[in-house]
């Protein structure tokens, strides 16, 4: 009998390589084709040294390779000698390579117009940016991995993938006017918390989606990442159909319909009220510690910033006309403080501009800025000050990310506005029920046509001749010793390596600065022999950033245990040669003190404390393959294009 399949399974299975039986289910590792990579200029960086060990091999589709100059760029610092040898890296590979979409400094932000003009239902997606998850929005499993990952997807055209379990979000009622996709997954990250349900699992959001936009499930996708998710997925549907039939037929014949069976199995399954959805605010220090913007009105802020990826040309348009009913009435920017707006690409400022919006955003005293990551990563021209308290509608409110020492809260656009008036937080609904909804709805330009899909089923491929796996299989081999480093829940990548110290070349400089904002003096301990961390659920977090898995190699970390991994961070340990295991026993994390010293026996598969023995779960197969190969690129260098089929 058939095995009903979840939407993630229907497209792993259509895209998979050598599967032993087409109907996959969660746990078994996989090959798939990949139709797109992405990169920011920043992670080229670190890609181009992995491009460069490999021997830059000829890419094999150089049009589906995706290049924007994002994250730490402004016209206002590009002469700066590091950013320019960043900007004239990407440069010289997109002539290298014949980048077909190539978006030089400051043209779009990674995913923005991406989403916009390329992306198509039913795609596989790998993108070296942990918000490559928005792109599901569109319904394709898209997915960040590290910079090492997505270079061997770049150049194979394929990555291998555990296949995850799903959970499903199932949304009921509709939205009020003005309840943006920011307040939806701020309400799934209310209910669901980070790095909890979601962690490593793919999220499919269904249900009454036919009142989210495209822009609105972007955002939602978009901010799965801040669940913990490895993608976030919406159906295709009609919605979809409509977003992408202005395109030319290149970015749009290759769109598949696929929908989850009926009966299709998921971990756990949760219902969100739309029409219950109030404007919600994240407060530092996390995007679940989410609060009713009713409930909490007046708190101050130094600054306000709109943009981010994740705030669409749908939420500008509405923080805009917003501010302009401020404004009608005698509402206006007498209060100090700075106010920041990005438009997420040049194509949509020249719209906002041609709407006559860019004009209502400085008279209400907002500085326009070209787009770019901007406040959200606080590594540009624009930086949060030392104890300052920011009002945000990016995505992540993590200490010191959008600058050290400053405390980041989030929510949408339209609740900025409203509250940039007095810089304290105010409930937009007010201004939000006098505005012309007409007028608001004209300036989406959104069309509406009836267009008929055809729902895809796979047709999975099926082979009785892979290769044999790689010789040494079963665990890693011999024993650990060392002196533990303690972390607490939810290390993330900001903490482990901060933004500002990414652009370090070598390993050693990278792992001289991890923690320099949290834990100073980390390095410094893993030499006096205090070279084992351990530490609670959702170790590695957030962003992709494969520099932060460089820093702890760089540092000397022996081995990492901890509850549980974030996805993308245990694939860049992997990829360093660096072991981790997960522990579920209690017991061990109340036995290991700061400086406790532990032995990890890979023959026993236990880890040793105080006389104590505890047993860790057994590391996956593919997982301990890289290990023994001592990472992927060296697995490369040694099978070349069939690397994948030998794990």
């Amino acid at each position: 009998m058939n095995r009903p399949l979840t939407l993630t399974e229907k497209i792993f299975s259509h895209h998979g390589i050598g599967l032993k039986n087409k109907f996959i289910k969660p746990g078994d590792v996989i090959r798939t084709k990949v139709d797109w990579t992405l990169a920011s200029e920043l992670a080229w960086k670190g890609m181009n040294t992995t491009y460069e060990i490999l021997g830059r091999p000829k890419l094999p589709r150089p049009d589906r390779f995706f290049l924007a100059v994002d994250h730490v760029v402004d016209p206002r610092v590009n002469h700066e000698e590091g950013r320019q040898k960043l900007i004239k890296l990407s440069e010289d590979f997109a002539k290298e390579a014949g980048l077909k979409h190539f978006y030089g400094a400051n043209k779009t932000i990674l995913h923005t117009e991406f989403y916009r003009q390329l992306v198509q239902p039913g795609m596989v997606i790998i993108g070296a940016d942990s918000h490559s998850t928005s792109h599901g929005g569109l319904g394709s499993i898209a997915i960040g991995l590290g910079a090492a990952d997505v270079v061997l997807a770049m150049v194979t055209g394929e990555t291998w993938i555990q296949v995850p379990e799903s959970i499903k979000v199932e949304f009921v009622g509709e939205p009020g006017f003005g309840v943006s996709g920011k307040e939806v997954i701020l309400e799934v990250l209310k209910q669901l918390k980070r790095n909890t349900f979601a962690l490593e699992r793919a999220v499919e959001f269904t249900g009454n989606i036919q009142h989210l936009s495209a822009d609105a499930r972007f955002t939602v996708s978009n901010m799965t990442a801040e669940l913990g998710g490895l993608a976030g997925i919406f159906p295709a549907d009609e919605v979809t159909a409509n977003y992408i039939s202005g395109r030319p037929n290149e970015y749009k014949n290759e769109a598949l319909y696929f929908r989850a069976d009926e009966g299709a199995e998921y971990v756990e399954t949760f219902k969100i009220d739309l029409s219950k959805t109030k404007h919600l605010v994240a407060q530092y220090p996390s995007p679940d510690n989410v609060k009713n913007v009713k409930d909490i009105e007046g708190q101050k802020y130094n600054g306000v910033f709109i943009g981010a990826c994740t705030t669409t040309e749908e939420e500008l348009i509405l923080g805009a006309l917003v501010l302009e009913e401020g404004m009608k009435n005698g509402k206006s920017a007498n209060v100090k403080g700075q106010r920041i707006v990005t438009p997420g690409s040049v194509e949509i400022s020249e719209n906002l501009k041609n709407l006559g919006l860019l004009e209502i955003y400085e008279k209400a005293g907002f500085y326009i800025g070209a787009p770019g990551c901007s406040m959200c990563l606080g590594i540009a021209a624009d930086v949060a000050g030392d104890g300052e308290t920011w009002l945000s509608s990016q995505n992540r409110n993590f200490p010191n990310r959008m600058g050290k020492g400053s405390y980041a809260n989030i929510c949408s656009a339209a609740t900025v506005s409203a509250s940039s008036f007095g810089m304290e937080l105010k409930d937009p609904s007010e201004l939000l029920n006098k505005l012309d909804r007409d007028k608001y709805f004209k300036m989406l330009g959104r069309k509406t046509n009836p267009i008929e899909i055809e729902i895809t089923e796979p047709n999975p491929k099926v082979s009785e001749n892979e290769k044999t796996e790689i010789s040494g299989v079963g665990g890693l081999t011999g024993k650990l010793e060392g002196k533990v480093q303690k972390f607490g829940d939810n290390i993330d990548t900001d903490a482990i390596i901060p933004g500002q110290y990414c652009h370090f070349e070598s390993n050693i400089d990278l792992g001289k600065h991890a923690f320099k904002n949290t834990k100073d003096g980390f390095y410094e301990s893993v030499q006096d022999g205090f070279d084992i961390i351990v530490a609670g659920q959702g170790w590695g977090s957030g962003s992709s950033r494969e520099e932060a898995a460089r820093a702890l190699k760089g540092s000397g970390v022996k081995i990492v245990i901890a509850k549980s991994f974030a996805y993308i961070h245990y694939r860049n340990l992997a990829n360093m040669g660096i072991p981790f295991v997960s522990v579920k026993d209690e017991n061990f994390f109340e036995t290991v003190k700061e400086g406790s010293k532990v032995e990890v026996n890979f023959e026993t598969g236990e880890i040793l404390v105080e006389g104590k023995a505890f047993k860790y779960d057994k590391v996956a197969s593919t997982i301990s393959s890289i290990l023994i190969g001592d990472g992927i690129v060296n697995l490369y260098k040694k099978f070349g294009q069939d690397v994948f089929s030998h794990l």
